[in-house]
Formats: C-alpha cells, structure tokens, sequence
C-alpha cells in the first residue's frame, strides 16, 4: 500500500502541472454523466414509470453504477491502457521489478479528472435518496456502501481481463467496451426490465445484478425472499475479481516480449 500511495501521489503532482487543463477536464466529465440521467429523466417524463419502477428507484440505480464506474476509472486505469505498455515493450521493465505486477500496473496510470463523474454521481444519488419513501437503517446503508464498493470491483476485473488479452493480442480489443461500458448501461436500470437470457447472463456471467438489482429490491422493500441473501448479494463482486486476478498471473507466466 505504500508503494500504492506513492504512485497516487507521483501521478497527482503530474497531472496538477497544467491545472487548468486539469479542471477543465473534470468538468466535462461532470457534464459526460448528466447527459446520460436527461435521458433517464426525458424518459420517465414521458412515461411515468417502467415496469412498475419509479424515477428516483432508477435513478439510485443510476447513481451507483455510475459511481462504481468512475471509481474504477479513476484507480484502475491502468489496466484500461495496459496494451501500450505491452506494445512499448515497458512490460518487460515491470517484470524485473521486485513488486507485484497488479501494484504496478495499477499504479501506472490514474485518471483523477473522473472525480468529475464522480460528483456528478453522488449529486444524483443524494437526490434519489432524499425523494425515495424509504426507511434508512444502518443495514440499508452499509447495504448501499457495498453496492458501489462491489461494482467497482466487478469495472476493475474487467478492466484486468481485457489487459490479459493483450498479452496474445498485443493490442487492445474495442470488445472489451462491451461489458465496461455496455454493462454500466445496461445497469444504470433495473434487470428485470430485459429479457430472460440477458438477466441471466449479467446475473451468472458478469453479476452487474448482484451488485445493483437484488440488493436495490432489499432497499427499497420490493424483495419477496430472504432480505440477508438480497444484502450479501454484491459480495459477488469481490468474487469476481478472485478469478480476474488468477487469468491475470495466468497471462503473465506466458508473456512473451514484443521484441521492442
């Protein structure tokens, strides 16, 4: 973690050189994530409800992943760009390092101007809880903290496993946006409003809904079963990186130099 630390504060200082820019970026990253709740909010505005769903129950929905997303942005980033460093050959400097390489590609790059989308976020989770007919607990609450806490490990896994391809791809694959920003979409609703195989692919596959849907059922008093299953299910999320991070190791013993 020390070393961690010290990567956020090198990169900190860099990106503070030309603070301007710096702002200037955040701030379009506050207005990236407002663009996408007009249209939730248009839609809402036209027809009421979807599926039995209320504005403020989609737009925690929104909120979370969206504050998942940028978290993960923001810290795992460098995985995001992983492929140039294989391309460059800079890979091959990380292997004789003694360090963890997941330390070190994660702290190669960070992208602080997510804080922007971050802001945005956490305004449009304070509204939607303040509108919600919804009795606060302190289980509730932790229940929510986990949410965003599980999706940002579930954006990070993705993150690792599109790297990992690089190693035999040597560039990136655009496929990876499917599940990274295709699946923040996909989870800004409700999962019940999809069809069958597409719930269940991001329920058994890709658990989007084990962090955001199930739990949101126990917090706004829609689930019918058990309420602790409906609580531990964003645990998923940290499972899930167990595997990403195995596939990870599994690349890296068979990394072969680009030759650059």
């Amino acid at each position: 973690m020390k070393l961690f630390i010290r990567y956020l504060n090198i990169l900190i200082k860099s990106q503070m050189q030309y603070r301007t820019s710096f702002w200037l970026l955040t701030l379009g990253q506050f207005f990236i994530p407002f663009s996408m709740f007009a249209g939730v909010y248009f839609l809402f505005e036209r027809f009421g409800q979807i599926k039995g769903w209320s504005f403020p129950e989609v737009a925690l929905c929104f909120s979370v992943i969206h504050m998942a997303f940028a978290i993960a942005e923001c810290f795992a980033r460098g995985f995001d760009s992983f492929s140039s460093m294989v391309v460059n050959g800079e890979f091959d400097r990380v292997l004789v390092r003694p360090r963890s390489t997941v330390i070190q590609v994660l702290g190669s790059k960070f992208e602080f101007t997510r804080f922007g989308r971050l802001v945005q976020s956490l305004l449009v989770l304070m509204w939607a809880v303040s509108q919600l007919p919804v009795e606060w607990t302190i289980l509730k609450v932790l229940t929510l903290v986990f949410m965003i806490a599980s999706g940002v490990f579930i954006f990070s896994g993705i993150f690792i496993l599109a790297a990992t391809l690089s190693f035999w791809t040597i560039q990136g694959l655009e496929v990876a946006n499917i599940f990274t920003d295709g699946g923040r979409e996909m989870a800004q609703y409700p999962l019940d409003i999809y069809k069958k195989w597409v719930s269940r692919f991001f329920t058994f596959i890709i658990p989007f809904g084990l962090v955001n849907y199930y739990p949101l059922l126990y917090i706004v008093d829609k689930n019918n079963g058990n309420a602790l299953l409906h609580m531990l299910a964003p645990l998923a999320g940290f499972l899930f990186l167990i595997p990403c991070l195995m596939i990870w190791h599994f690349g890296v013993r068979h990394y072969r130099s680009t030759g650059s």
